[in-house]
């Protein structure tokens, strides 16, 4: 275990190093931290935290940059989330509030996210398999031809055209629909075909033919649906920190076109807690020298689907993972209000 006096040195470094993007040397620290010992005694807990694997010399400068074991203790000892200021918070929700559809809201939030922790913003599509059933619509467009139209508890809304055999009336339509959301209606898509199988029986033997079309498309779209969405933005904002990636920033962009790679890293964060991805903790190659922080985010409690940020491990911690809470709880607030 290090000692309180070692933590405020390891605290320091990281600070320093996160702000002024260069190695940290022992006199610096004692002049711009009141660690209250002499720089003689802060180079002796220098040199303490390099043995054990915390800060490590780049080359041949005086100066330490932390690793990623140091970033992890960082992370999970020293820094607090860095809460919003009040301007801040209002400007998130007045961007989010403007959002007209679901498109628009993950569109909108990729955007906050990147912009607020210039870093690249990561956001997935509420995942059907977790959302429940708000409505189901069924329109007449001819006396052969329907729509049907699926709402989700996410905001999502889902159209589909159904061509049945023959003619089906007004009443029976509506007979359809009120039976058909009366068994749906706050379920979970994942519970569906259960609650519908029998459905085709409990109507006349001329009508079953068309149920049976509605509910081939309606299990159809929630198939289809169920395969995960996510959109990325601020790929840009990478080229600012060329000198963080020790190689070339190519390994990082390739890793960023994979859907699944991310997929995969968006879904270590818990239901509702906050997952921070040091380095190579990270199980892509390419994004060993990244850092990704994600956190689900959802109505009522429940995280419907991830959102998050990857940069470089020379991060600010405690500003990004503030502004990765803060715009999760927003988000969550206008799928609850949609």
């Amino acid at each position: 275990m290090l000692s309180e006096r070692r933590l405020e040195v390891l605290r320091a470094i990281v600070q320093d190093y996160v702000g002024t993007e260069e190695p940290v040397g022992s006199k610096a620290l004692t002049e711009r931290h009141k660690l209250g010992v002499s720089p003689a005694t802060v180079r002796n807990d220098m040199a303490v935290l390099e043995e054990e694997g915390y800060i490590a010399q780049p080359h041949t400068s005086a100066g330490r940059i932390p690793t990623d074991k140091g970033y992890r203790l960082f992370v999970d000892k020293l820094a607090g989330v860095k809460p919003l200021s009040t301007p801040e918070r209002r400007a998130i929700q007045n961007f989010l509030d403007g959002a007209v559809d679901l498109d628009d809201v993950v569109g909108r939030t990729v955007r906050l996210l990147a912009q607020l922790t210039r870093q690249v913003a990561v956001v997935q599509y509420p995942s059907l398999t977790r959302s429940t059933v708000r409505h189901v619509e069924l329109l007449s467009l001819a006396p052969a031809r329907l729509m049907l139209v699926l709402i989700t508890d996410t905001g999502r809304v889902e159209q589909r055209m159904v061509d049945t055999q023959t003619p089906f009336g007004e009443n029976s339509l509506a007979d359809l629909r009120a039976r058909l959301n009366s068994r749906v209606v706050g379920r979970r898509f994942t519970d569906v075909p259960n609650l519908v199988q029998d459905l085709p029986e409990s109507f006349e033997i001329d009508d079953r033919a068309t149920v049976k079309a509605v509910l081939a498309t309606l299990l159809e779209t929630l198939a289809e649906e169920a395969e995960e969405r996510l959109m990325i933005g601020g790929t840009a904002n990478l080229t600012r920190f060329g000198h963080d990636f020790p190689l070339t920033i190519r390994p990082v962009l390739e890793a960023l076109e994979e859907h699944v790679v991310l997929l995969k890293l968006l879904g270590e964060a818990g239901e509702s807690g906050m997952a921070v991805r040091i380095g190579h903790e990270n199980a892509y190659e390419g994004l060993n020298s990244t850092s990704v922080v994600s956190v689900g985010y959802g109505s009522g409690g429940e995280a419907v689907a991830k959102l998050g940020v990857v940069g470089p491990t020379r991060m600010d911690y405690p500003g990004t993972m503030g502004a990765v809470r803060a715009v999760a709880r927003y988000v969550g607030q206008i799928l609850a209000e949609s």
